[in-house]
């Protein structure tokens, strides 16, 4: 029904078909970048498995996304191992 609308409202007015394209294609890259952030590997859906993930990190895990003036490989770890 609104797929109709909206092809009726194209056929009236052809200007409008760039902007549903624009609109598509946005709306599509919205939803492929939200399943790639859900299915990144340090996303945690089943937390009877794995309780605490953050703990199986390395020490030199960036956890900004972007520092300037921290070298993160040279880091030493500083927390015990659990």
């Amino acid at each position: 029904m609104i797929f109709r609308a909206t092809v009726r409202h194209a056929k009236n007015n052809p200007a409008l078909i760039p902007q549903f394209l624009f609109i598509g294609v946005g709306l599509g890259g919205a939803a492929l970048y939200l399943l790639r952030l859900a299915t990144g590997p340090y996303v945690v859906w089943n937390r009877a498995k794995d309780p605490e993930p953050w703990t199986k990190l390395p020490p030199t895990y960036q956890y900004k996304f972007a520092a300037v003036s921290t070298d993160y490989q040279s880091l030493k770890k500083e927390g015990p191992d659990y």
